[in-house]
């Protein structure tokens, strides 16, 4: 059996090893510590965001996000459907109330008709949570006029997207609050870990705060309201630093596949996951696509024939309102859409891609080699 291909791996370099190796002489092992700080100074110097708070993941991110708001039970969230859980789940955890919307099929994001039906049946909406999906940035312009049409607040799932830019701006600029997550398959890692980017630096401040079980600063414990432990550790951070340095290098190389797999399927019934070529410039984390309508060959037997090989890719988010946890929620399409909704079709047709940074030609050859043989 040949060498597994990954769907994502982390990549490392040696700045990462001489980070971590500076925690261990210096025995700043525990959370906090110089690497935590010099890692949020140095993500708000890349993405340009006021404030930054390092946590233990992007979900941790979200949650406090959904604190800061003070997102209560019965609060309604409108939230991306088709995206990974842990978009939506925080807002569970405080009991709020999730409406899913449906996507668009020029991003694969949040469709900002459906949003604006959405808010017209919840203008008391207390927030927006809107994903940037597999890297590439959701219709920014549009979804932020709306939510300012109804003077609600955007919280930015830009977990998969760090590095990707709308008009220039990096994405983690464009809600009150933004999620980064650094998961072992994400553009950069530090093994887990995520950051809280904000609009303001006492917001920042008070998600470290919380993150540090909401410790009152006074020489005993006292604790005046609940808090968590979501603080990022000092070895962790030490990664990160060392990740982020290389992180122009891994847009490039993620490029280079989608326009790879993009060249090497234009004679087929295939479809790359989209952007909008004019405002957008993705950070291309996971080339996908979906197989043309009418075409009789399912995602399923090129997803069996890869994994038959030792290739590893993945099926498209199946859309939040079709999980059973969140059978009762609300969902809402564009207005006259006759087929069905854009989400559910994107999950029937298609299939994201083996995606690592570290694939050969030789790999990706083999790759598109299989796909093809499949139609």
């Amino acid at each position: 059996m040949a060498d597994r291909i990954y769907l994502a791996s982390p990549t490392m370099h040696a700045e990462e090893q001489e980070y971590v190796k500076e925690a261990f002489d210096t025995n700043w092992i525990a959370p906090l510590g110089p690497n935590v700080n010099a890692f949020e100074q140095e993500l708000m110097m890349y993405t340009n965001a006021a404030g930054c708070a390092a946590l233990s993941s992007g979900t941790a991110a979200l949650h406090l996000a959904v604190k800061l708001l003070n997102i209560q039970e019965g609060d309604v969230v409108l939230c991306s459907t088709f995206t990974f859980a842990a978009s939506c789940n925080p807002v569970a955890y405080e009991k709020g109330k999730l409406v899913f919307i449906d996507s668009e099929p020029e991003t694969w994001n949040m469709s900002p008709k459906a949003l604006r039906r959405a808010l017209e049946k919840y203008p008391n909406a207390k927030a927006v949570l809107y994903v940037h999906l597999y890297g590439t940035p959701a219709k920014v312009d549009e979804i932020m006029a709306i939510c300012a049409e109804y003077d609600v607040p955007l919280i930015e799932d830009a977990a998969e997207s760090l590095g990707a830019t709308y008009k220039g701006v990096q994405t983690g600029n464009f809600g009150e609050f933004s999620a980064l997550s650094f998961n072992g398959n994400k553009i950069i890692t530090t093994s887990g870990g995520g950051a809280l980017l904000t609009r303001k630096e006492e917001d920042a401040q008070r998600a470290r705060f919380l993150s540090t079980q909401a410790r009152e600063p006074k020489p005993y414990y006292e604790h005046k309201v609940l808090g968590y432990n979501y603080r990022m550790s000092n070895i962790v951070a030490g990664v990160g630093r060392g990740q982020l340095k290389h992180i122009k290098e891994h847009i490039a190389l993620k490029k280079k596949i989608y326009e790879t797999y993009e060249k090497a399927f234009l004679e087929y019934p295939i479809t790359m996951n989209p952007y909008e070529k004019e405002v957008a410039e993705p950070n291309f984390w996971l080339s996908a696509f979906t197989i043309d309508r009418g075409c009789m060959l399912k995602p399923e037997k090129i997803y069996e024939a890869l994994a038959a090989e030792n290739i590893e890719s993945r099926p498209l988010w199946n859309p939040m309102h079709k999980q059973p946890v969140y059978e009762q929620c609300d969902f809402v399409t564009e207005e006259g859409l006759e087929t069905k909704p854009v989400s559910s079709d994107l999950f029937e047709r298609g299939l994201c891609l083996p995606s690592d940074i570290k694939n050969t030609k030789e790999d990706m050859d083999r790759i598109i080699k299989i796909i093809k043989s499949c139609f």
